[in-house]
């Protein structure tokens, strides 16, 4: 039973080892690469906003990315290189991505829709370190494209060297191994023996990139068996195909397979001839010795019968060796005539490489002399950036800044695009205007709103705990009685002033207190009603305070302030929060709309033309 090893990551292999088990193939898993998540900043996620077109590299590039949950623009074309990753696409987005005939990146570039791709916004989803291919041709193509690296592949925490030894004591026949990285995993600190031992096993890939990489493992290409594609599906029909290949091969090459045998050898025995007297006496034939002869007869004849159909049987047998060995001769020609061909094919192919190599020759003289031109033709020129790009970076800068007030995302965006330019000479002035456009983003501090809110919030609830400044009404002050009249005649005119005053008395009481003012009194429902304009104004604040409207929010504060302090005691404890809160809340600099002026738009402008 051939035993396959299948070295993908864990949790990836198991569906192939049940169909390889159910084939007849012994499988074992032992993935010698671990996943692990990475986590993109969000200027690095930002792209996805806007991305006309994402392709997914692998199916741990969709994972990952969905376990972010990011903004992806719903607009945007899904593409995956692979089956696989095109089913986790649809299971994780539930859009259907689109997919090359040919599961890798070669393929993928192959697309019509992926063609023509100026000006389009492309997202990249992939692996750390992974191939280049794929971003260099669709910036050559004109495209804006942003990589975004979600996860990274290591070896697993091992001794490598372990494992040969390991397999090896398995018996291992066959290994499944799906990318570079395994590759580099698997043939890493090798000892002579292992590496020999490792050299006659069988390699199922799931590329030729990957195959040409084994080959430069000194892996013989006669052991590198190349599937489909990476799909569970592709690397078992591949392994089930060479399987029956080998099969076929280890047939002896005889008609209906079978081993003729050895004619048997005709018998020598000699019948006894039977004697019926002796040489010189005749004697009286008995009916004994007559039985006798007939049972010798009897017996002879079923012996010969036994001898004839030997005779036959070794007949047929020799003429099936005949046939077989007619066979064998055709066959032996049919080879003669076979190997001849191959001989043609190699001296012809010889022929062919030879030519190959000579136009190989001369193409690389042409393109280093290319080269040479685009060289100096660059270096007269200097660096080329597609200016579309820049001014597209910088119009996303200025939405952001006037149409949404996102001054954290309009820096985030200058930042990408001083980025883009330090990697080309002649752009200083430019990139200093950006600096300083980013430096005056993120000076602005953000209105705190929500603790604002709770500041009036709690001025609302102290509100009905305000002591009034009412006064107690003092005690009447004790009254003489000064109209008494006298008996003395010389004081007529006083007993006069006394008689007048007693008679006013019977018609109006006239009280006085000494020393104190005493303000008008407050009805309970006046009370009610200052509290009520009190609350009126801190909410109107509030309100004022969400809809961005500065004025509104200091007059109703200033108001609020203004009724306190003239309806409640001063001294108060509870007064003394309110106004001290009422006193912060004027100090809060409310600036929602601070005028920003983009000192790089102008020399945007000017460097674009």
């Amino acid at each position: 039973m051939t035993h396959i090893l299948i070295t993908r990551p864990e949790g990836k292999g198991a569906a192939l080892a049940q169909q390889l088990e159910q084939a007849g193939y012994q499988a074992s898993l032992f993935p010698v690469l671990k996943i692990s998540y990475l986590t993109p900043s969000s200027t690095e996620l930002s792209p996805l906003i806007n991305a006309d077109k994402i392709i997914f590299i692998s199916q741990d590039a969709v994972t990952a990315l969905a376990q972010l949950k990011p903004t992806i623009n719903t607009k945007a074309q899904y593409y995956a290189v692979g089956q696989q990753t095109a089913d986790t696409v649809y299971e994780v987005f539930g859009v259907r991505a689109a997919l090359p005939k040919q599961h890798d990146s070669e393929g993928l570039l192959a697309l019509k829709s992926l063609a023509e791709v100026e000006g389009s916004n492309i997202v990249l989803v992939k692996g750390q370190a992974g191939r280049p291919d794929i971003a260099k041709t669709l910036k050559a193509r004109g495209a804006f494209l942003n990589n975004c690296v979600v996860y990274k592949r290591e070896p697993i925490s091992a001794e490598e060297s372990n494992w040969t030894d390991h397999w090896q004591s398995l018996k291992v026949q066959g290994i499944v191994i799906t990318s570079n990285a395994a590759v580099d995993a698997i043939f890493n600190n090798l000892t002579e023996q292992q590496l020999q031992w490792l050299q006659q096993c069988r390699f199922y890939v799931a590329s030729e990139r990957i195959a040409a990489y084994l080959q430069q493992q000194q892996v013989s290409s006669a052991n590198i068996h190349i599937a489909a594609g990476a799909s569970d599906t592709a690397m078992f029909s591949c392994i089930k195909q060479q399987g029956s290949k080998m099969s076929e091969q280890s047939k002896p090459v005889t008609a209906d397979n079978k081993t003729p045998a050895k004619p048997a050898a005709p018998s020598n025995k000699k019948e006894p001839a039977h004697a019926t007297g002796t040489a010189n006496k005749k004697q009286k034939i008995s009916k004994i010795a007559v039985l006798a002869l007939v049972i010798s007869l009897i017996v002879a004849s079923g012996v010969g019968y036994e001898f004839y159909q030997k005779l036959n049987a070794g007949k047929a047998q020799d003429v099936a060796v005949n046939e077989l060995s007619e066979q064998n001769k055709r066959l032996t020609q049919e080879l003669q005539a076979l190997k001849s061909a191959q001989s043609n094919l190699q001296q012809a192919l010889f022929n062919s490489e030879q030519k190959v190599a000579a136009a190989l020759n001369e193409s690389a003289e042409n393109n280093q002399q290319q080269l040479k031109a685009a060289l100096q033709q660059a270096q007269q020129q200097g660096a080329s950036l597609n200016p579309q790009e820049v001014t597209s970076l910088q119009r996303m800068a200025e939405f952001k800044l006037w149409a949404e007030k996102d001054y954290q995302g309009a820096s985030a965006v200058l930042k990408r695009l001083d980025a883009l330019l330090s990697e080309h000479p002649g752009t200083v002035s430019v990139r200093q205007a950006i600096t300083q456009d980013i430096q005056t983003l993120d000076s602005l501090e953000p209105i705190p709103t929500e603790a604002i809110y709770l500041k009036l919030n709690s001025v609302l609830t102290n509100i009905d705990n305000l002591a009034f400044n009412a006064v107690n009404i003092p005690e009447e002050a004790s009254q003489v009685d000064d109209n008494a009249l006298s008996e003395d005649v010389s004081d007529w005119q006083q007993n006069l002033s006394n008689s007048w005053n007693k008679l006013v008395d019977s018609f109006i009481t006239i009280r006085q207190h000494e020393g104190v003012a005493i303000e008008p009194l407050l009805t309970d429902q006046e009370r009610h009603l200052i509290n009520q304009r009190i609350k009126l104004n801190v909410t109107q604040a509030q309100d004022a305070l969400m809809s961005k409207q500065a004025s509104i929010y200091f007059s109703a504060i200033s108001e609020a302030k203004r009724l306190v302090n003239e309806y409640f005691k001063q001294d108060d404890e509870a007064t003394k929060v309110v106004i001290n809160a009422l006193t912060s809340l004027e100090k809060e600099p409310l600036n929602f709309n601070p005028e920003v002026d983009l000192q790089s738009t102008q020399q945007v402008k000017e460097w674009a033309q």
